[in-house]
């Protein structure tokens, strides 16, 4: 009688519902998220533009794209800065294929698309599968509204050109780490 393989090719943790929900600051911290901003800046925007480790104060019209991260640890990687900000990234990445006037689409693509490197970068750091969401752009995103359990967010500030930035990587309290209605089924989870 041969044994049965016990190697399924699953690398993922397993946790039972009564295990306490993984912590984000248990998982990686504020030089991480930073080293991860900067490669991400230095890629898509420029390898000679250059993050600041500032805070500064974010303006009235700011606005943030997001994508959001199920798995393990479940929650959203947060990018956050005014409309000028916006427009001026927008701009570095479309780079000569800039138009003259920049619409909303132009700007929310260009965030959506930071956004998704950023949170795919943090995912790939994280334990067992995960899958990321589709980037989302708005005034009112997760960052908006704290975590329940301020030890479950990594916010990073810094100033790029002068300007306020926000990357915060923040938990989703009490969220399930495995959807029952998994609105990412076509994503295979690396």
């Amino acid at each position: 009688m041969s044994a049965l393989p016990t190697d399924f090719g699953d690398t993922g943790e397993r946790r039972r519902t009564s295990d306490a929900p993984l912590l984000i600051t248990g998982l990686i911290d504020e030089e991480t998220v930073q080293s991860i901003t900067q490669e991400a800046w230095s890629a898509l925007i420029g390898d000679d533009e250059f993050l600041v480790p500032l805070p500064g104060g974010l303006p009235d019209d700011a606005i943030s794209s997001w994508v959001e991260i199920v798995g393990p640890w479940t929650g959203a990687v947060v990018l956050t800065c005014g409309r000028a900000t916006a427009e001026e990234l927008s701009r570095c990445l479309l780079a000569q294929h800039a138009p003259p006037v920049l619409d909303d689409e132009d700007v929310q693509d260009s965030l959506g698309e930071l956004a998704n490197v950023l949170g795919g970068n943090v995912k790939a750091l994280l334990p067992g599968p995960s899958v990321l969401g589709l980037p989302e752009v708005g005034t009112d995103s997760p960052a908006a509204h704290p975590a329940a359990d301020p030890a479950d967010t990594c916010r990073v500030d810094v100033l790029w050109r002068g300007q306020s930035l926000t990357v915060t990587v923040q938990g989703s309290a009490g969220a399930p780490s495995v959807p029952e209605n998994n609105q990412y089924e076509n994503e295979v989870p690396l």
